[in-house]
């Protein structure tokens, strides 16, 4: 759920467990284990899979048997052209042997049964290294090097679509001047992924494998790609790890971590488009709107000729922009490669944290997944906006170019969290139609209560009208990127459109 999707379960086993470990396990029948899969699987279906603990073979044989009858099915309904064997319903298997305090959660004989039976169905596997010397009977794994040669080892035995080896028992060796780093290792078959993420200091680390495993499903079940899909697992289970940190939960050694930080907020009443019985609106409210509104009010958009003219890096023009005050920045690079922007955009998104401003990539939600990026902006011409909201889920942001009402409705629909409407005047950055500020107030009203920026040739001149049209903020290229000084012209902007603000809401002084 705090991904965005709709999780069914099948247990496999009861335990009676607190912070100091598991002090017993009862295992589900097969019979039932079988019913209850059959259950969900015979009537709603699913997108993706993923097992956790499975504590003995018996467990294992009756979730490989179901897994590969519902996946012919969905094969024989699937076009002529699908014939992957990974590729009808995901399965993310996270071999889970022992828990986080070493007490054993399967009996003898199941490393061999997931060997046989349901590591070779799995889209990805999900071992730690602990799970990973098991499986492969091999000696300690103490360094990246035996990290990456375990992955592609069981990868080749099991003959599974992938491995990801999670690097979290390694011990961290970095200074307070040089932070460690942990290292997961991604085998896809054909390439070795090194996926490096801060270490983050924590006894809250109960379940973040099966949470890791979890989301990398759900994900899947959006329908990213299984490297973008771990990316964004990976990142949501950062923030959570990051935000459980003086949580005080149990005096054990496995204490758990909070769920709720993967997700931006619980159930909110009607801006968005879903429908439950009975005609009740409700979505997941994705950001909170007062701070998102106060993000909005000089949203900086970068321009690769603006950059190019005045000699400036990408990195260096973003710097400059958030240094004077821009209050969010949307990277908009139409013309670079995918991997020169993922080492572009990651640079870039380390400055915006630095001083707390959110980055937004412009149409590209591979790019934005892959670096963990604040969001995604796109237009009426890109991938369309509701797909975008189920890809990226519901604690990113995600913004949505418009000119009508109606585009306006149907954004707000879709999952948009603010708009982009414009052109308002015309400009020399996009070729586009104008609106002027009365099409700009007819939009900010159908989108109500969402935010709206102002875009296409906003200045310093201007600006004050579209906020007095109702916007909460303006989006500008060439004013603040095309600038001989980046810093003071982004500082001008932020003073006009504050004072206008202030001036419309005086109660509620932006600040």
């Amino acid at each position: 759920m705090a991904r965005g999707v709709f999780a069914m379960t099948a247990l496999t086993a009861l335990t009676a467990q607190n912070t100091h470990g598991v002090s017993a396990v009862h295992a589900v029948p097969p019979e039932f284990l079988m019913q209850q899969i059959d259950a969900v699987l015979s009537d709603l279906g699913a997108d993706a899979i993923k097992t956790g603990m499975l504590p003995n073979a018996e467990a294992v044989h009756v979730v490989a048997d179901r897994i590969r009858h519902y996946r012919s099915g969905a094969a024989a309904a699937a076009p002529p052209s699908s014939t992957s064997p990974h590729g009808f319903l995901p399965l993310v298997v996270d071999p889970v042997l022992v828990s986080t305090s070493g007490h054993s959660l399967a009996e003898g004989g199941v490393a061999a049964a997931l060997l046989r039976d349901l590591l070779p169905l799995a889209t990805v596997a999900t071992p730690n290294i602990p799970e990973a010397e098991a499986l492969l009977a091999c000696g300690p794994i103490t360094s990246i090097g035996d990290m990456r040669r375990a992955a592609r080892e069981l990868q080749v035995k099991t003959r599974c679509g992938a491995v990801l080896i999670k690097g979290g028992h390694m011990k961290p060796t970095g200074t307070a001047d040089d932070p460690a780093d942990v290292v997961d290792i991604l085998y896809d078959g054909e390439q070795l992924h090194e996926l490096r993420g801060a270490w983050i200091h924590t006894g809250n680390t109960h379940g973040t494998g099966c949470t890791l495993a979890s989301a990398i499903a759900a994900e899947l079940a959006k329908g990213l790609p299984l490297r973008a899909a771990v990316s964004a697992a990976r990142s949501a289970l950062q923030t959570a790890l990051r935000a459980s940190v003086p949580l005080s939960l149990g005096s054990g050694v496995q204490r758990p971590f909070h769920h709720r930080h993967m997700m931006a907020a619980t159930v909110s009443e009607p801006t968005g488009a879903a429908v439950a019985e009975g005609g009740k609106r409700g979505t997941l409210a994705r950001v909170d709107p007062a701070t998102l509104r106060r993000q909005l009010r000089l949203y900086g958009v970068t321009d690769p000729y603006c950059n190019k003219k005045c000699n400036r890096t990408l990195l260096e023009a973003v710097t400059l922009a958030v240094r004077g005050g821009a209050t969010i920045i949307q990277l908009r690079e139409k013309d670079i490669d995918g991997g020169d922007f993922v080492r572009e955009a990651a640079a870039a998104l380390q400055v915006c944290h630095q001083h707390g401003v959110p980055l937004i990539i412009n149409d590209r939600v591979d790019v934005a997944l892959a670096v963990g990026a604040d969001g995604v902006h796109v237009g009426q011409s890109d991938l369309p906006a509701g797909l975008v909201r189920a890809m990226i889920g519901p604690a990113r942001i995600l913004g949505v170019s418009v000119k009508t009402p109606q585009q306006a409705r149907d954004a707000v629909a879709a999952g948009a969290d603010y708009l982009g409407a414009g052109a308002v005047l015309p400009t020399g950055t996009k070729d586009t139609d104008v609106i002027g500020l009365e099409g700009l107030a007819a939009v900010c009203e159908a989108a109500a209560p969402l935010p709206v920026v102002s875009i296409g040739g906003i200045s310093a001149a201007n600006a004050a009208d579209t906020i007095r049209a109702g916007c909460a903020g303006i989006a500008v290229v060439s004013a603040i990127f095309a600038a001989e000084d980046v810093e003071a012209a982004a500082r001008a902007l932020l003073r006009v459109v504050d004072e206008a603000l202030e001036a419309e809401n005086p109660a509620q002084q932006q600040t």
